[in-house]
């Protein structure tokens, strides 16, 4: 059975930094990803990796700002948030699953998904 879990979300002023960690077990994965979600807003990808591939992914308004990576010893992604703002606060989701590469930065690209992490930018 695949479980996903989020941790590391918090309140943080503007212009901090947080990390996120996603704990997937179960199995391997080809494609690790980072959703959120603000309160009245649609579910939006944020940032993306195919390991196999080393390739990532990035939504425009957080490149520059946001990182992510995997540990393969340990099978945690992470999402290093810097220069965060307050139109980052949401609910943030990892995903994980098979993705090709047309369906990366897309919802349907991912079978399973976590419960989700808090994240809220506020001075």
């Amino acid at each position: 059975q695949v479980q996903v879990e989020e941790s590391g979300g918090g309140l943080v002023q503007p212009g901090g930094s947080l990390r996120l960690s996603c704990a997937a077990s179960g199995q391997s994965f080809g494609t690790y990803a980072w959703f959120r979600q603000a309160p009245g807003k649609e579910r939006e990808f944020v940032a993306g990796i195919r390991p196999s591939m080393g390739r990532t992914y990035y939504e425009d308004s957080v490149k520059g700002r946001f990182s992510i990576s995997r540990d393969r010893a340990i099978g945690t992604i992470y999402l290093q948030m810097n220069g965060l703002k307050p139109e980052d606060t949401a609910i943030y989701y990892c995903a994980v699953g098979n993705s090709i590469e047309s369906t990366v930065m897309t919802m349907r690209g991912y079978r399973y998904w976590g419960q989700g992490t808090q994240v809220t930018v506020s001075s």
